[in-house]
C-alpha cells in the first residue's frame, strides 16, 4: 500500500510559489511511489488561472486537488510550500517548503515556523545561511525570563530546476510573441522579466525603479542605442494593472531630461512555452536584473536556456546557478532595507538587501551592447551548465531521496490478507454416534 503526500501550496496561481508548488507536485506524481494529495491555497492576489488545459503535468495535479479540506485519515507526510510563518504540521511527518528570504534576516515569525515542521527545505545556499545564521533574544512578559529564538530543525538545499522540456533555445514563433514583437521599434534590447513589487524609487525589491533611470541615463541622447523591454505586472493582469505599470515607468522617465531611448512594457498572460519564445525572440539581446534579493531566482535561471547573456546581482540566491565564470554578475554593497519594500509583518527592521553599482551596471549594459559577441560565448557556456546541474530531472532525483529518508521510519500499512474458510459439507461432517448393542 502506497504511503500518502499531501502537498499544500499555491499550485493554482502565476507566482513564483506557484511554478515551485507545481515542480513538486509533478516530481512526487512522476515518482510513482506514493498517493499525492493536493491542497491548493491562494498566493496573495495573483491568477488562480495557473493549470492549462490539455497540459499533461498540469492534468495529473487537477486529478489530485482536493474538494473539500477534509482528509480521510492523517497522511503519512505533509509537504507545506508556503512562507514559513503559515507552516502547519498535519501529517505524521512535516517538512517546510520555501525559497525564503531576500534579504540578511527573516523575521522571528519565520523561525518559530520553520522549528514546528520536522525538516525544511530551501532553495538556495543562501536561504539556507540566513535562516541558519537568525538569532532572536526575547523576555517573556510574565515571567521575565529571558530566551533565545533560533532554528533547531535541519534544513536541506533544494534548488528549482529548469524543464528543459519547456526552456531551451528555439528560432520558432507563435503568432502571439511576433504581434507583440511587431510594436518593438529596437532590434537589440535588454530584456527584466519579474514582479513590480511595492516601495518608491530604488526601494522596489527588483530594483526596476533604477533599472529605468540607470538605463535612461547612460543612453540618453545618443544616436546607436538599446531598448528595455519590461515583462511585469503587479499582482494581476488587469488592465488596472496594466495601468499602474505605465504609470511607474512614466514617473520614472519624467525625473531624467533629454532624448531617452525606448522602453517597452510586456503585460499579460504568458504559458512557459511563450515565456521560453521570448527569451529566445531574435530582438532580445541579453537578459538584466538589479534585483536586491532573491530566495532562488527561478526567471534567471530559466533564461540562461536561451543562451543570451545574463547580467544580474551578485548576491543572493541566483549566485548558486549564475556561474561567476559565465554570467555577468554586478557588483554592489548591503544596505538598510526600506520600510516601504516590504508588508510591516515580514520586514526585520534591522535586515540589509543588495544595491548593485548604478555606475557599473551603466558600464557594463554599454560593455555588453558594444561587445555582444565576446559575451555569448560565455553565456552559451552558462546555458549548458545550468542545463546539465540545475534541471528538473535532477531536482527530482534529489527530492524522492529526502522525501524517502523522511518515510522510512513511519510503520507502513500492510494490507492485511485472512486465509480462506473452506466451505463445511454438513453432511460429511454429521457426527455418527456409535451404536448401542442390546445388552
Amino acid at each position: 500500500m502506497k504511503q500518502t503526500i499531501l502537498v499544500t501550496g499555491p499550485v493554482k496561481t502565476r507566482s513564483g510559489y506557484g511554478n515551485h508548488a507545481r515542480d513538486i507536485c509533478r516530481a512526487l506524481i512522476e515518482l510513482d511511489k506514493y498517493e499525492v494529495i493536493i491542497n491548493s491555497v491562494r498566493w496573495g492576489n495573483t491568477p488562480m488561472n495557473a493549470l492549462e488545459d490539455g497540459n499533461d503535468n498540469h492534468e495529473a495535479i487537477k486529478v489530485r486537488l482536493l474538494k473539500t479540506p477534509k482528509l480521510p485519515k492523517q497522511p503519512d507526510l505533509h509537504l507545506h510550500v508556503v512562507v514559513p510563518n503559515e507552516f502547519t504540521p498535519v501529517a505524521k511527518k512535516n517538512i517546510g517548503v520555501t525559497a525564503g528570504i531576500e534579504t540578511t534576516v527573516p523575521v522571528p515569525e519565520w523561525i518559530d515556523g520553520m522549528n514546528r515542521m520536522d525538516l525544511n527545505i530551501v532553495t538556495s545556499e543562501f536561504t539556507k545561511e540566513g535562516f541558519e545564521r537568525a538569532k532572536f533574544e526575547f523576555q517573556d512578559e510574565k515571567t521575565g525570563q529571558k530566551g533565545e529564538v533560533k532554528n533547531v530543525k535541519p534544513m536541506e538545499v533544494l534548488f528549482e530546476g529548469v524543464d528543459t522540456d519547456e526552456y531551451f533555445e528555439t528560432i520558432d514563433m507563435d503568432e502571439d510573441i511576433t504581434e507583440a514583437f511587431d510594436k518593438v521599434d529596437n532590434d537589440w534590447n535588454f530584456l527584466f522579466t519579474g514582479h513590480w513589487l511595492q516601495g518608491k524609487i530604488g526601494e522596489d525589491r527588483k530594483d526596476i525603479s533604477m533599472l529605468i533611470k540607470v538605463f535612461c541615463e547612460t543612453f540618453k541622447n545618443q544616436k546607436k542605442r538599446p531598448g528595455l523591454i519590461l515583462k511585469t505586472s503587479a499582482a494581476s493582469f488587469s488592465v488596472l494593472d496594466r495601468e499602474k505599470m505605465l504609470s511607474n515607468i512614466k514617473s520614472v522617465k519624467d525625473s531624467i531630461s533629454g532624448d531617452l531611448p525606448k522602453i517597452y512594457l510586456l503585460h499579460g498572460e504568458l504559458t512557459d512555452s511563450q515565456m521560453n519564445l521570448l527569451y529566445n525572440h531574435p530582438k532580445v539581446k541579453a537578459h538584466i536584473s538589479l534585483t536586491h534579493g532573491e530566495g532562488f531566482g527561478r526567471p534567471l535561471l530559466e533564461a540562461t536556456q536561451s543562451g543570451k547573456p545574463v547580467i544580474a546581482s551578485a548576491w543572493s540566491g541566483q549566485v548558486d546557478f549564475l556561474h561567476k565564470n559565465y554570467a555577468v554578475l554586478l557588483g554592489g554593497s548591503l544596505t538598510k532595507v526600506p520600510k516601504g519594500a516590504f508588508p510591516k509583518e515580514m520586514l526585520f527592521e534591522e535586515s540589509q538587501w543588495f544595491t548593485a553599482n548604478y555606475q557599473q551596471v551603466s558600464q557594463v549594459m554599454v560593455d555588453v551592447f558594444k561587445n555582444y559577441k565576446k559575451y555569448l560565448i560565455k553565456s552559451k557556456q552558462l546555458q549548458l551548465y545550468c542545463k546539465n546541474t540545475f534541471n528538473f530531472e535532477k531536482m527530482k532525483e534529489k527530492l524522492d531521496g529526502i522525501v524517502t529518508k523522511m518515510l522510512s521510519d513511519i510503520p507502513q500499512e500492510v494490507g492485511l490478507k485472512l486465509p480462506k474458510l473452506q466451505k463445511v459439507d454438513s453432511k460429511k461432517s454429521e457426527v455418527k454416534l456409535p451404536t448401542l448393542k442390546k445388552a
